[in-house]
């Protein structure tokens, strides 16, 4: 049991900070380029309970972790308002993209953690704690980064295929965005029952998530040996 706590608290802390600063990361972006909505509704805080969607941010993932099934969340959207952006199309692309940006910052920054640890050989409770925490947080980093590109909406990947299409394709596109919801439970949760071998997270997702966490880990190994 005491084992089972352990590794629950070393999934979920790092997924809901891996969450709050994917959301941030949209709300300093959009600041900085004209959008000060989220710095108005205080939303550009790193605490988690300004973030925290109850179900998304702590029941799902609780119960995904104690079903031992791949670990997932979210938390409440950070608003933002294209068109106080100085560039509304480009903006949004940028604010879109500074989400999964910016979790693989923190994979690789994580990353370098676990390799100082194995560099000064750090031992005890502790340490295997951190490790633990660490590694998990390299996996949420990176698949949060990789299922929001997703071009289905209303993951960031959808925002920033808009803003590349043309004028008259973007605006076809857009009109999907109502329907997301619906459309992503579609792909994620019928289409690999019905269609096991289609299944958009097997073949889109998990190809770059294993590609990426095997030179994540070698960049651990990289300042290990260093």
């Amino acid at each position: 049991m005491n084992s089972w706590i352990i590794d629950l608290a070393a999934q979920i802390v790092p997924l809901v900070f891996a969450i709050v600063f994917h959301e941030v990361a949209h709300g300093w972006t959009a600041r900085a380029l004209g959008d000060p909505t989220a710095h108005d509704a205080r939303r550009l805080s790193l605490n988690p309970l300004r973030h925290v969607d109850p179900i998304g941010t702590i029941v799902l993932p609780g119960i995904l972790a104690m079903l031992k099934l791949p670990v997932f969340g979210w938390a409440k959207p950070v608003p933002v308002d294209m068109w106080q952006l100085r560039n509304p199309r480009f903006g949004m692309i940028a604010v879109a993209a500074a989400g999964p940006l910016s979790n693989f910052l923190l994979a690789a920054l994580s990353a370098v953690g676990v390799g100082l640890l194995w560099h000064y050989g750090a031992q005890g409770a502790v340490a295997a704690f951190v490790g633990l925490s660490l590694g998990y947080f390299i996996q949420f980093n990176v698949f949060l980064a990789l299922f929001n590109l997703l071009p289905v909406p209303p993951f960031d990947g959808s925002h920033i295929v808009e803003g590349l299409l043309p004028r008259r394709a973007a605006a076809v596109y857009a009109k999907l965005r109502p329907f997301g919801l619906g459309l992503m439970m579609l792909l994620l949760l019928v289409l690999p029952r019905v269609a096991p071998g289609l299944g958009i997270v097997d073949n889109l997702v998990k190809p770059p998530f294993e590609w990426a966490i095997r030179h994540y880990f070698e960049l651990a190994r990289w300042i290990a040996l260093g």
